[in-house]
């Protein structure tokens, strides 16, 4: 599979992961919620995310993270810049890769990791 299917499929799970942990923790408003959500599964969270995430990567991870990352899409980023646009898309061809090895108690770790500080949504 190539490296935007892959991302593809990582931005599902990541973003349903991301919503079950906001409908898993004290009760939100819907529009409180989809606003966590939204600062959450975006590019620039993503990436910031990915620098935590190398230096505990396996080198097979990092292989499927890079075939994310060099993937030449015709996409143009919006308010963010390129460099955060193809780490994000590394970021989620990983979690796409491990959604579909099934390895989901590596891909929660990842999650965890990724979300270490947000386990109280912003007011």
């Amino acid at each position: 599979m190539n490296g935007l299917a892959l991302a593809f499929v990582g931005d599902a799970a990541y973003e349903l992961m991301v919503r079950t942990m906001l409908a898993s923790g004290k009760e939100l408003l819907v529009q409180d919620s989809h606003k966590e959500c939204v600062r959450l599964v975006n590019a620039a969270y993503q990436a910031e995310a990915m620098d935590r995430l190398l230096p505990i990567l396996t080198e097979e991870e990092i292989a499927f993270y890079k075939r994310g990352r060099n993937a030449k899409s015709a996409h143009t980023p919006k308010n963010k810049t390129q460099a955060q646009y193809h780490k994000s898309t590394g970021f989620e061809a990983l979690f796409g890769y491990l959604y579909l090895k099934g390895d989901f108690d590596r891909l929660q770790t990842l999650f965890d990791i990724t979300v270490q500080s947000e386990s109280e949504p912003t007011q």
